[in-house]
């Protein structure tokens, strides 16, 4: 089968699409045919060897967290799934991923796949959808009537973050450029931040849930910490924030798990209309190095898929 793999930690050229063998299911996995896979950020962390304490590869190593296809081979002890099952899920960080025809994983992270989008197009909601998912509701503990402040809400989670917010009853207010702001807006923002033009911090107002999507400088994330109301809590994917003992501020590093319940919870959004998966791109798998260099320089939006030949 053709795959992505890279033998050695490095900048994007040491990806390359070549022939790999096809995985053999292990006890309690199942092999998927790809349908298709996502890039996410932490991808290029991890091929950099910056997160490698964390998450040791053994190489060859196939990248691609988030898997969308179909069950082609059920391992021993597997039950519910079956050859033909149309599923998704998402890849533990440091095992063989979807950047490839066919990938092995373990039958406990998947779900049944949205029957209302394009199969390839179901892998941009795993990882991220459940970063937003948990987030809010693990995390921040958000409820209905809360206010939150979503920084970095263009973004492929921020977008999630924002429709899952305002569905639970919250007062939503985003920060996006003009490019992103419609979109934003049809979410569930009531109020959109133009951080291009004003900067969020300088706004005056306090949430009691500060979500922050976005790389800062300590002196940035200090400042979106001052945003949070007394009682409220900082949720940073990014850059760490540090709590305010004196105001009972709480500040919270998200790390998402796997979690095929609350992956099945959003499929079943995406299925009732409620919650819409956004794709920027779709690629041809071959063109992952090229999608690693372009996120590096800014230069992907949005969520891209990527696809087998």
């Amino acid at each position: 089968m053709k795959a992505v793999r890279y033998h050695r930690y490095g900048d994007s050229d040491v990806l390359v699409y070549e022939e790999a063998a096809r995985p053999v299911p292990a006890a309690g996995q199942v092999v998927v045919k790809v349908a298709g896979t996502s890039f996410n950020p932490v991808d290029v962390a991890i091929r950099a060897g910056h997160l490698q304490q964390a998450f040791p590869l053994a190489f060859p190593h196939v990248p691609g967290i988030d898997v969308a296809g179909t069950v082609d081979e059920v391992g021993a002890g597997v039950l519910g799934w079956r050859a033909g099952d149309a599923v998704v899920g998402f890849s533990p960080m440091n095992a063989d991923g979807a950047a490839a025809a066919y990938v092995a994983v373990p039958a406990e992270i998947l779900a049944a796949a949205p029957r209302t989008v394009e199969p390839a197009d179901a892998a941009a909601l795993p990882a991220v959808g459940l970063t937003a998912w948990q987030s809010l509701f693990e995390h921040a503990d958000l409820k209905a009537g809360q206010s939150i402040l979503v920084n970095g809400a263009g973004g492929a989670v921020g977008g999630y973050a924002v429709q899952l917010a305002a569905q639970a009853g919250a007062v939503v207010t985003a920060t996006a450029s003009a490019r992103s702001a419609d979109r934003v807006r049809g979410y569930g923002a009531e109020e959109i931040v133009d951080y291009t033009a004003t900067p969020v911090t300088g706004t005056g107002e306090r949430f009691d849930v500060v979500l922050n999507l976005v790389i800062t400088s300590p002196q940035e994330t200090a400042a979106l910490v001052g945003l949070v109301a007394d009682g409220g809590v900082f949720v940073s994917t990014t850059t760490p924030g540090q709590d305010d003992t004196d105001r009972d501020v709480r500040a919270v590093r998200v790390f998402a798990r796997s979690d095929a319940a609350q992956l099945a919870e959003l499929v079943a959004r995406v299925d009732s209309g409620d919650l819409k998966i956004d794709v920027a791109a779709r690629r041809p798998l071959s063109d992952l190095a090229a999608v690693h260099d372009e996120a590096i320089t800014g230069r992907l939006a949005g969520k891209t898929v990527l696809t087998p030949a």
